[in-house]
């Protein structure tokens, strides 16, 4: 199977194009503007993508591919905080614009590919039990609300183009190499930093919330298993259903790095937006590919430290 992965550079991008090719695939890893350098080796052919542009998109698609996995975006809620105009262009701009183009391009080809779009679990309503596929819809941030914006234009595109197209929902996930500003590898770095100094103590936030954290590579598994059996039109939760607060991740962390700092309440730090509890039930995805995550959240903390010594 020949597979475009765009963000092939980003966190995700980088773990989809390895389950990619040690499952014999070729992939075409489209990489964002400005990027440095992206997956390399055999079966891999690197590209540059701007999803917002309509000649980079076009310039993409000149080689038929079997399936698109869409992971470019604006991935971060911080960022998307601070611009929400430039996560709507990105997110549910660019996707409306990789659909159409990939819906066009595909028309000559002989084979319709498969269009795999990676949502958000944030786009649901607030639900304190596990989340299910059929649960209501309601995004309470600019990011959550632009990663809905890409599943409308992608949906629109099957509806009127007869793209394959499959949404996935994952829930959070961690693991080497994932930017400190997201909230597990920030904490790592900051632990790090307090053994490194004999620091006493160390600012926190509200660490009472539950989540439901799965493994990078467990994502990438689910991503690529859908790929052949997951049922274009539908919609997808990558989950483990298993929850842990905010307060347990953190004294695994202190626990692997071999410290116990006193904890100071850190207003700053507090997300007024988060929610309380974000759990998901995956048992479509499981009956679907057969999918089940196979790393322990000990094996992600620590994949995230390890990546974090140099």
């Amino acid at each position: 199977m020949k597979v475009l992965v765009t963000g092939a550079n980003g966190f995700v991008g980088r773990s989809v194009v390895r389950r990619l090719l040690a499952d014999g695939d070729s992939v075409i890893a489209a990489n964002g503007p400005g990027a440095s350098s992206g997956p390399a080796g055999r079966n891999v052919t690197s590209v540059l993508l701007d999803v917002t542009n309509e000649m980079s998109v076009r310039a993409c698609l000149q080689t038929p591919v079997d399936a698109v996995i869409h992971l470019a975006a604006i991935a971060l809620s911080k960022a998307a905080d601070q611009d929400p105009m430039r996560a709507w262009v990105t997110n549910a701009g660019g996707t409306a614009n990789l659909a159409a183009g990939l819906a066009k391009a595909s028309a000559g080809w002989n084979a319709q590919p498969v269009f795999l779009l990676a949502s958000t679990a944030e786009v649901y309503a607030w639900r304190e039990r596990p989340i299910k596929e059929e649960d209501p819809i309601q995004p309470s941030t600019p990011y959550a609300s632009s990663k809905l914006g890409a599943e409308l234009a992608a949906e629109q595109a099957s509806r009127c183009c007869g793209l394959k197209v499959i949404i996935a929902r994952p829930f959070p996930h961690s693991g080497a190499g994932q930017d400190p500003s997201f909230w597990i590898p920030g904490r790592g770095k900051m632990l790090r930093e307090v053994k490194d100094h004999g620091w006493p103590a160390v600012p926190v936030g509200d660490l009472t919330a539950v989540r439901d954290f799965l493994h990078v590579d467990d994502v990438a598994d689910a991503y690529a298993l859908l790929l052949n059996r997951g049922t274009p039109g539908e919609v997808y939760n990558i989950a483990s259903g298993h929850e842990v607060t905010l307060d347990e991740i953190h004294t695994r962390l202190e626990a692997l790095l071999g410290i116990a700092p006193k904890r100071e309440v850190d207003g700053s730090q507090v997300r007024r937006e988060a929610r309380p509890y974000l759990v998901g039930d995956s048992a479509k995805l499981r009956a679907a590919t057969g999918w089940s995550p196979r790393r322990s959240l000990d094996d992600m903390l620590r994949d995230v430290l390890d990546a974090q010594k140099n």
